[in-house]
């Protein structure tokens, strides 16, 4: 039994709440551990040493501060596969999916070793008679990160990487179902030469999130989870004052056209519709084949590879997918699937019944595929985020491209066609976050930014890339003019450039 407390100071701290949560391993239902769950005072602890180690960090300067990134590159590799064990035994992901977690976040630690280049300001020689016009970027102060249970290592990196680059403290909320490697993640950056205070973990439950909501030291939060909590974030964080980028739900469409290749299409719909069981946020879970035809030659090559995934424990390198997170997941899933056949769909493979000899209180779920799906309903219109996956099929591509148009979500979309024109003509119309054109999961590599539109995305800045140097930093323009002997008298009107 493992007990995992904060990260405060610099150090591992044991929680003082008296309050707890179990850690679980998904693959065999059994409990791992017990993670403390923080108090608004514990995080206030956190919040008093970051805000006593940012001057000093934000002072030094970038390339200095870079080399800590480095460093920790160098650090993660070598405990690659202990991380990665670590991250499938918590969460119930395989382990080489773990990997891909891992490095994902790494490829944003990467780009952010440019921080130096990526903080520059502009200048302005000349702007006026003796006048010199010039930016710069300084860092916003502590900021905090609020990050969900499916990417344990990827997503608090994406916010962790470039908010410490910036010359911010970074104080992290991960998800207490899965704490570990975010723990370790901290450990890493005070050996690669972080100071202690710049980067604190506090684990904990909607106590300690308010707590960082309403903490007026904290100047901006970054949220990735439900569409509903991160409403309630954005909301709750905007009318305090602070920064916000909450990243919300998704319902991630493909569109197949008839002349797609469908051993392509079939192959991209297998892997993106039921790796990781389904709990991405750019998982596709919607396919929408055009034309009858295409449709029943989709279905029909999709059943017998969904009835034959092999799903398995985390520990699997074999397994295509593992369990769900948790018991309350497979639950919920299990009811989506429930809700959809008494709505009316055609469910064509059933995986509510599947059992893990030997891990029979596992979480598993075999893969389950509807057919007839139809817009009004709540299968559709809902984020089911397991190995579900929905065909509704659409007369033409105008129907096609109206469906993930008018869906309330809008994170990422797909088309697979060998049409060029199609294709462009979609990723110009479509009104969705992030696309990909024979790409089933386009999620942006790291000097890109990611993020959705509608109902997934809340705030004006997305994730990595440029954006996230913009989010975790404030411009300062400075005007100037140094004495010359010139004498202009008073001026009474707005400076103008005439």
């Amino acid at each position: 039994m493992i007990e995992v407390g904060h990260f405060i100071g610099g150090k591992n701290v044991p929680g003082k709440s008296g309050r707890t949560a179990d850690i679980m391993q998904p693959m065999d239902g059994t409990v791992r551990g017990k993670v403390a769950l923080a108090s608004a005072a514990e995080l206030r602890a956190a919040v008093e040493n970051a805000k006593a180690a940012q001057p000093e960090w934000a002072a030094t300067n970038p390339q200095r501060r870079v080399r800590v990134l480095m460093k920790f590159l160098e650090l993660v590799h070598k405990e690659y596969d202990e991380l990665a064990e670590t991250l499938a035994r918590e969460h119930g992901k395989t382990i080489p999916d773990a990997k891909g977690d891992i490095q994902r976040g790494l490829e944003v630690v990467e780009v952010c070793i440019g921080a130096p280049h990526l903080m520059k300001g502009e200048y302005t020689e000349g702007a006026g008679p003796g006048i010199d016009v010039y930016s710069m970027r300084q860092p916003l102060g502590v900021v905090a990160g609020i990050t969900p249970f499916n990417f344990p290592a990827m997503i608090p990196l994406w916010k962790i990487a470039p908010a410490i680059a910036a010359g911010n403290a970074f104080i992290l909320k991960p998800s207490e179902r899965d704490p570990s490697v975010p723990m370790r993640i901290a450990e890493l950056f005070i050996e690669a030469g972080l100071p202690a205070g710049v980067l604190n973990v506090v684990n904990g439950d909607k106590e300690s999130v308010d707590a960082i909501l309403d903490d007026p030291d904290i100047q901006a939060v970054g949220f990735v989870g439900s569409t509903p909590i991160a409403q309630y974030i954005y909301s709750r964080a905007t009318a305090n004052g602070k920064r916000a980028q909450c990243f919300g739900g998704a319902k991630n469409h493909m569109i197949i056209m008839p002349d797609a290749d469908m051993d392509q299409t079939v192959d991209a719909l297998v892997g993106a519709g039921y790796g990781s069981a389904g709990e991405r946020c750019m998982a596709v879970s919607v396919a929408v084949p055009v034309g009858k035809e295409t449709a029943d030659r989709l279905v029909e090559r999709l059943i017998p590879r969904v009835e034959s995934l092999k799903v398995g424990p985390s520990t699997d390198a074999g397994a295509d997918f593992g369990p769900l997170v948790t018991a309350q997941a497979l639950e919920r899933v299990k009811g989506y699937v429930d809700l959809g056949v008494k709505e009316g769909a055609k469910l064509v493979v059933d995986g509510r019944d599947f059992k893990m000899q030997g891990y029979e209180d596992g979480y598993y779920m075999g893969g389950c595929l509807f057919d007839d799906v139809k817009p009004e309903m709540r299968i559709y219109k809902e984020e089911i985020f397991g190995p579900v996956l929905s065909v509704v099929r659409a007369a033409n591509y105008e129907e096609a491209i109206r469906l993930p148009n008018e869906h309330e979500y809008g994170n990422g979309v797909a088309i697979f066609t060998r049409d060029g024109d199609a294709a462009r003509d979609f990723a110009a119309r479509v009104n969705v976050g992030m696309v990909g054109v024979n790409v089933p999961i386009p999620v942006p590599i790291a000097y890109y930014t990611f993020g959705g539109w509608k109902g997934s995305h809340f705030g004006d800045l997305n994730q990595h890339g440029a954006d996230a140097f913009r989010f975790y930093t404030k411009t300062k323009t400075i005007t100037s003019r140094w004495p010359s002997g010139i004498k202009d008298g008073a001026e009474f009107v707005i400076p103008t450039m005439n």
